[in-house]
């Protein structure tokens, strides 16, 4: 069974980084595309970032230069680099899996990041 499980979430100041990670078991981890999303109360789950199987990323506009994706294949785990935060950026985060990009099978519990101004 595919398991999913980030870390790294807290409170930082406006300006500041923070790492999100998120183990992944169950699986061949390296078969799969991954992608980060997140979500504030009452609005729908946004896309943040993605990692195609061959290691290429993508972004949302609104974290392009600032956010890096990346994924560790012999660690099983995904990664969220995130630079220059924003109090928009305040939201849970949550790890996502799928076969291809944009097919999303398997979800984590999720990580609350939040940007105090």
């Amino acid at each position: 069974q595919v398991q999913l499980v980030e870390s790294g979430g807290g409170l930082v100041q406006a300006g500041g980084s923070l790492r999100l990670s998120c183990a992944a078991s169950g699986h061949t981890f390296s078969s799969y595309a991954m992608g980060w999303f997140r979500q504030t109360p009452g609005k729908e789950r946004e896309f943040v970032a993605g990692i195609r199987r061959s290691g290429n990323p993508y972004y949302a506009d609104s974290v392009k230069d600032r956010f890096t994706i990346s994924r560790d294949n012999a660690k099983n785990t995904l990664y969220l680099q995130m630079n220059s935060l924003k109090p928009a950026d305040t939201a849970v985060y949550y790890c996502t899996l799928g076969p291809v990009v944009g097919r999303w099978d398997y979800w984590g519990q999720g990580t609350q990041v939040t940007v105090s101004s």
